[in-house]
């Protein structure tokens, strides 16, 4: 078996991590790693590279990790320091966003009902002209004037809301 690198590995993971007793921790699960792929019945010729590479993975797996824990708490920063929120989470951001919705449903619940339904299913079913044309037992060409008309209320409402922006802002 493989138990006679222990000494030198468990040396070159205790060099690397200045610390023995986690150095001893990761040469026991380089050596149940090798155990496991023995008894997968992987050919293993080189026992001795392969505990190395384990190991040296390993090492590299728990560097990262501590590198993603090793940063400052957001708690302990002084909060004219701490990150801002993404701009899709600030609370401006987050009523704009709502409030332009809201004024969108109320714009294409203002549509007359076949227009609105036209609309609807083509732009949020993804029907086609002609799926719409067929369900509803109306012309693409009339599915065409519904979508347009319903597209221009909605950029109507886009455009009052960016100039309500402008005011306010």
């Amino acid at each position: 078996m493989a138990a006679h690198y222990y000494k030198e590995l468990l040396n070159f993971c205790a060099r690397n991590l200045r610390d023995r007793t986690a150095a001893a921790d990761l040469v026991q699960e380089a050596y149940a790693r090798l155990l496991g792929a023995q008894q997968a019945g992987a050919a293993i010729g080189n026992p001795r590279a392969l505990l190395f590479r384990t190991t040296r993975n390993l090492l590299t797996d728990q560097h990262r990790r501590a590198e993603v824990r090793n940063h400052a708490s957001l708690d302990t920063l002084p909060e004219d320091e701490q990150p801002p929120a993404p701009a899709h989470l600030q609370p401006d951001e987050v009523l704009d966003a709502s409030q332009y919705a809201q004024a969108l449903h109320a714009t294409i619940e203002k549509l007359p009902p076949r227009c609105r339904e036209a609309f609807i299913l083509n732009r949020f079913d993804g029907l086609s002209h002609q799926e719409v044309a067929e369900r509803m037992g109306i012309s693409r060409n009339m599915v065409a004037q519904h979508v347009i008309r319903a597209v221009l209320a909605c950029k109507a409402c886009e455009d009052r809301m960016q100039g309500a922006d402008k005011r306010s802002g």
